[in-house]
């Protein structure tokens, strides 16, 4: 039997593929201790274990820091990309790339697919669009996975910071001005580990996952607010009120419908999706 190994397996998904993977046989997690730009690194660990299949969590996220440091957002994820994709290439194992809806400008008003032409606002959005290049140039076997807005009861994310704020605050300022999905990020894994077994002869090609229905950064706060039972004010601003280094694509709604048909994956409502991963990360408080 081939094995799975998980990348960044100490992030928010990639925990998440950890717990949802634990009954598995052979499935093997690294984090920061493997080097995914060693090249000789890769090739030997992928031999060693007998890795079919590699489920790259690993990326450089700060979308702010990126905007000063471009060349490690670019190196993890993009050269990173490349290495895993050549030596997965090399022992016909398969690649599964998680994306983001970032590689967007965010100027379409309706969502968007697979086949729209990406153009990035961010350095963080330009190095995944990248390592999709970079990975697609391969020929390895495997798929790309676009997603948003991503979070989860692990880590830093945006669930978790507006639940302390509206612990602390009687109101809390939000843009309002962005629309995307929120995606809980046992979501993300589930439709992950249901790919592995289907990748098939696909190389490089692109699908769409997060939460269904648009909502933005404000609506989501809001929610937020009301599963943790605070009575903080959220306050509608937009986005010139709130001065970022990195731009942000105005709508990133991301249309499912081709890892629907393709994989039997339907999205979850951002809504319950939430109310779930609220009710786990209380259990962790």
């Amino acid at each position: 039997m081939y094995s799975v190994w998980i990348t960044g397996a100490n992030g928010q998904l990639g925990l998440e593929l950890r717990r949802k993977l634990a009954r598995r046989k052979r499935v093997f997690a690294t984090d920061a201790e493997l080097d995914i730009c060693d090249a000789a690194a890769v090739e030997r660990f992928i031999a060693e274990h007998g890795i079919g299949t590699i489920i790259n969590c690993a990326a450089y996220t700060n979308v702010e820091a990126a905007e000063d440091d471009a060349d490690l957002c670019f190196r993890v994820n993009e050269t990173g990309v490349k290495t895993l994709a050549e030596a997965a290439f090399k022992a016909d194992a398969a690649l599964i790339q998680v994306s983001t809806d970032y590689v967007f400008d965010g100027n379409k008003r309706t969502p968007y697919q697979e086949s729209d032409s990406p153009a990035p606002l961010s350095v963080y959005g330009a190095s995944k669009l990248a390592g999709e290049r970079a990975m697609q140039r391969s020929g390895c076997r495997g798929v790309i996975v676009r997603t948003a807005w991503l979070y989860s009861p692990y880590g830093k994310n945006f669930m978790k910071t507006m639940a302390a704020l509206g612990a602390e605050r009687e109101e809390v300022k939000v843009v309002c001005d962005q629309i995307g999905s929120p995606t809980a990020a046992d979501s993300l894994a589930a439709a992950i580990v249901r790919i592995i077994g289907n990748i098939g002869t696909h190389r490089g090609e692109i699908y769409n996952f997060s939460g269904r229905g648009p909502c933005s950064w404000s609506d989501f706060a809001a929610a937020i607010m009301h599963c943790a039972h605070n009575r903080c004010r959220v306050v509608d601003i937009k986005s010139d009120e709130y001065p970022q280094k990195a731009t942000r694509p105005k709508y990133s709604y991301l249309d499912c419908s081709k890892i629907e048909r393709d994989f039997g994956i339907v999205a979850e409502p951002w809504q319950s999706a939430l109310e779930r991963n609220w009710r786990r990360y209380k259990r962790t408080l």
